[in-house]
């Protein structure tokens, strides 16, 4: 009994051995995947929120690109629209000046007396008298004034037309530039889209997976609970070694009874013989 209990005893022990390490090996195995899949996730997560927060940052800077260039245009058009009309008016201004030039140095000119019947035919006055005389003096301070007129004008209308220039000129270079500025910002955004497009997938898989090994972790931990209360001995309390001291006493009780009696049928059987056996001594004397 004692040798079968010793190796009942011995193949447990062998069998919780083995079971605790394959148990714990595998515990330690899939705890240290879901340590790498934590991290690879948080490291993603992290990369796909920065890319979102440049993305957001990319989307504002176009929209008020976007804004700049309209404020752009409508000032640009507004601009063009007061060079037309200031350029109409500083030209019609011009010609006007200029035809009465012509006619007056035609009338002062050699050809006077053409020239003052058509200034009186266009202006509806009676002939001169034929005693009139041309007022050269007077003449020459008229002319000398539109004169003057006429560089004003031709100045500020070339003032004009420069300004109108330039300010067309820096509204194509600034247009130009905020064509590029938005295609490459536009690329930005779509590759740091995909990007944390393809970061988020990259999170979920390993979040998927790691949900998985988490299941077969918990698993694992439900059976190295039962393994070790099979295979790890509990520390008695104060009661249950009462009761084992009590129970181990009552069984020395009874083995000793058992042994007494034993031993008392022993002798009883020995004492039997004995006289059997002076007995037979006696009948042979």
């Amino acid at each position: 009994k004692l040798e079968s209990e010793a190796s009942s005893e011995a193949t447990e022990k062998a069998y919780c051995d083995e079971q605790m390490a394959k148990t714990e090996f595998k515990k330690d195995e899939l705890s240290d995947d879901i340590a790498k899949m934590t991290a690879k996730i948080d490291k993603a997560a992290a990369a796909s929120a920065g890319l979102k927060a440049e993305v957001q940052a990319l989307q504002a800077e176009l929209a008020a690109l976007t804004k700049a260039q309209a404020e752009m245009d409508k000032l640009r058009m507004e601009e063009h629209e007061a060079f037309t009309e200031a350029k109409a008016d500083l030209e019609l201004g011009l010609t006007g000046v200029r035809k009465a030039l012509g006619v007056l140095r035609e009338y002062y000119g050699t050809g006077g007396a053409a020239a003052a019947a058509m200034l009186q035919e266009a202006e509806g006055q009676p002939a001169a008298p034929e005693k009139h005389e041309k007022a050269a003096g007077a003449g020459t301070s008229i002319i000398g004034i539109l004169e003057v007129v006429e560089s004003d004008f031709a100045k500020n209308l070339a003032t004009e037309e420069t300004e109108e220039d330039d300010a067309q000129s820096q509204y194509d270079t600034m247009t130009q530039q905020n064509k590029v500025t938005k295609t490459l910002k536009e690329q930005d955004v779509k590759y740091k889209t995909q990007e944390f497009t393809g970061l988020d997938k990259t999170v979920a898989d390993y979040s998927g997976e790691r949900e998985t090994t988490n299941a077969e972790l918990s698993a694992v931990l439900e059976y190295y609970a039962k393994i070790k209360e099979r295979c790890i001995a509990k520390p008695e309390t104060y009661e249950e070694r009462q009761r084992r001291r009590t129970a181990e006493i009552e069984g020395l009780k009874e083995a000793l009874t058992i042994l007494k009696e034993e031993t008392a049928s022993l002798l009883q059987k020995h004492g039997r013989g004995s006289r059997r056996n002076h007995h037979f001594l006696g009948a042979d004397a």
